[in-house]
């Protein structure tokens, strides 16, 4: 346990002498769970800035940074004359949530201390104290004004993953630029955004000399009604804060009953998970996949012709391979990395840590060449696992038709007919379509793959205007490449059974 410093004593000592002011707790003396107390040793140790907290919903950490504020308030925490203290959300209705559990805490204090506070509450939202030197607190939304010239001494960024990109990172600017004069601190607190790339995100994944980062959230592609995850994401829920184990599990099977956003809104509020909440946005939900996956003695068997799909990747990259049976809905994958860097550097560069090494340990991810994969080996390895069985379609992207020509005549593969797929609208769309209608009714059949899990937890699909999809990452150190493959060969596959049923043979196309 790290050693509390003195800013986190004093909070650790003055949190307990608030009266909790609404829930099952209501009227009870404030009791920080273990995690809250981790926060706050982590949050207000000696040189941090900035403390980052991500956990599940309801886990009572607006509550807790509303405690904190007030102790910053009344010059218990971190004491200095004219303290500042800014509550910042999306927008006003947001930002009043804190600023309620301030009030409902200045509520709980002796009359005689109330006495020393004035809320306003009318086109600004201020509590306001004259003892001990004076502060201010104040509500800010992200869709108002900036606040050049600020200088707080407190900030507290709320939901922050919610907040509009342009505006919320000029405000969050603004309000870091501002704690540096008076060497202030900011919490930045959330439930995950829906993918890497939004600004919480970075904050977690690349945090900068100074921040503190707390993050609750389970291993991606487990059930949502997994018990052990579900706490992970909820830690209150073993303390008797927020949701109860058992109403966390009820409302996961609530979710996986009505699947689409209610399902990946689960996922991302209450999992705490990097999921989209739109479904317009995701290729298929972790859901929808896993029920495609099935335990190795009820795999169908490999009859009927096979379609290769493949997706070369770039220079250093990934590239991967899908084998699909449409006779039986069998699909086999199959990926590879350059040997150098390393698949735990890989893995660690890519925010997976070691995704990569337990795929290479479960025999669905091979090393081969030094910076680059030689297409030509790794489409012989793939043929290989065939067992003398030739492909009916190679099916690729058409964008890299040369390089694709010269890896099928290493391969031997010069015979078998290609098939030429481009990765756009057109193209993109029916594919993404037919590989969706395929799996939903239940013609794609495989073995629990991580590759493949991970592959689709990325893959998120760019709708135009006209509701055509097509596939893309969700997060730009994504590795959707044998979600690619799988998507191009299923819906060849999907052509070639349509093919089949109109002319009365199997036929490629």
């Amino acid at each position: 346990m790290v050693r509390a410093s003195k800013d986190a004593m004093a909070a650790l000592q003055f949190l307990p002498t608030l009266t909790v002011p609404e829930g099952r707790a209501a009227g009870k003396r404030l009791k920080l769970a273990s995690y809250q107390k981790d926060f706050v040793r982590g949050a207000f140790a000696k040189d941090v800035a900035v403390g980052l907290l991500s956990i599940g919903r309801g886990n009572a950490k607006t509550a807790l940074a509303a405690g904190l504020a007030l102790g910053h308030l009344v010059g218990e925490i971190a004491p200095q004359p004219k303290r500042e203290i800014i509550f910042a959300a999306r927008n006003r209705d947001q930002a009043r949530t804190a600023f309620n559990f301030l009030v409902g805490f200045i509520e709980g204090l002796p009359e005689e201390d109330q006495e020393q506070f004035t809320i306003r509450r009318g086109s600004k939202l201020e509590v306001e104290t004259a003892g001990n030197g004076g502060g201010l607190a104040r509500v800010i939304a992200a869709d108002g004004k900036s606040i050049l010239g600020g200088a707080p001494t407190l900030a507290i960024l709320d939901e922050r993953a919610a907040w509009e990109r342009e505006k919320g990172d000029n405000l969050e600017n603004a309000i870091l630029s501002g704690l540096g004069k008076r060497d202030g601190r900011a919490l930045i607190i959330s439930t995950s955004a829906p993918d890497d790339t939004n600004t919480f995100s970075r904050w977690l994944d690349e945090p900068p000399p100074g921040s503190y980062v707390q993050e609750h959230r389970p291993e991606p592609g487990l059930p949502p009604d997994d018990l052990e995850s579900l706490l992970v994401a909820n830690p209150g829920a073993r303390e008797g804060i927020g949701s109860t184990p058992d109403w966390l599990q009820a409302q996961a099977w609530r979710a996986i009953a009505r699947g689409g956003s209610a399902l990946s809104s689960f996922r991302n509020l209450n999992r705490n998970e990097r999921v989209a909440s739109d479904d317009r946005s995701v290729l298929v939900t972790v859901d929808e996949w896993l029920a495609a996956e099935i335990a190795p003695a009820d795999l169908p068997k490999r009859e009927g012709p096979v379609v290769l799909g493949v997706d070369l990747g770039g220079s250093r990259s990934m590239s991967a391979a899908a084998l699909f049976w449409p006779t039986t809905g069998r699909l086999e994958t199959l990926a590879a990395f350059p040997t150098q860097p390393g698949l735990s550097d890989r893995g660690a560069s890519d925010g997976v840590s070691g995704r990569y090494v337990e795929m290479a340990d479960r025999g669905e991810l091979v090393t081969m060449g030094a910076t680059t994969v030689p297409v030509g080996r790794f489409l012989s390895d793939v043929v290989a696992r065939l067992d003398g069985q030739a492909p009916a379609a190679v099916v690729g992207d058409r964008f890299r038709h040369a390089e694709f020509v010269e890896a099928l005549r290493a391969a031997g593969l010069e015979r078998v007919p290609c098939v030429w797929r481009g990765m756009g609208w057109r193209d993109g769309s029916e594919d993404v379509e037919r590989f969706r209608r395929a799996l939903f009714e239940g013609k794609v059949r495989c073995l629990p793959s991580l590759l493949l899990r991970s592959a689709f937890a990325d893959a998120i699909t760019v709708v135009d205007p006209a509701g055509n999809h097509k596939l893309a990452k969700g997060r730009s150190t994504g590795r959707i490449d044998a979600a690619a493959a799988a998507v191009i060969a299923v819906a060849q596959g999907v052509r070639m059974s349509g093919h089949s049923n109109a002319k009365g043979r199997f036929a490629w196309s």
